[in-house]
């Protein structure tokens, strides 16, 4: 069996990733792996998988942020302050899907991201999640109905205007 030490380090970068994708938040992702690891830390030799409990634990934390008002809007984090907006269309086209996930519940957005860029089934992300796969299906499908309402209303309203989209 790995080691507390050897799974926090081998894992950091993955875990740090997974933390951002929920919360849009350098910080706020370093705050939940720590809390997270910090967590797992004295119940180490009796966790069977370790990186499902230390990202529901994260999820969990993140969810709570959320429910006890800590609702922070997505925004993307500039790259460079020294330079004016990037007319790339994939920068564009990047920070209105950060601004559209902001609009998702925490756990709708947990969802996506185990799904979608963890690449887990329905039943693992069940498994990470704690829930049912039902709970993953209704999630993923009210996320992405949300995603493509949100998005279609933002495409009609360039349209609208006249103006171009990325």
């Amino acid at each position: 069996m790995v080691t507390f030490e050897q799974f926090a380090q081998s894992r950091q970068r993955s875990l740090l990733r997974f933390g951002f994708a929920l919360t849009a938040s350098r910080p706020d992702a370093e705050d939940l792996v720590q809390s997270a690891l910090a967590k797992a830390y004295p119940r180490w030799h009796r966790i069977d998988d370790p990186d499902a409990y230390v990202k529901r634990s994260m999820v969990n934390a993140n969810i709570n942020r959320a429910r006890w008002g800590r609702r922070e809007r997505l925004v993307p984090t500039p790259q460079r302050t020294d330079v004016g907006p990037n007319p790339d269309e994939g920068v564009v086209a990047r920070d209105q899907m950060w601004t559209l996930l902001g609009e998702l519940t925490a756990r709708q957005r947990a969802v996506l991201v185990l799904r979608y860029m963890d690449d887990l089934s329905e039943a693992e992300a069940a498994r990470v999640l704690g829930c049912s796969i039902g709970t993953v299906k209704s999630q993923t499908n009210k996320a992405i109905t949300k995603l493509r309402r949100a998005y279609d209303a933002a495409e009609h309203d360039v349209q609208r205007l006249g103006g171009r989209h990325a």
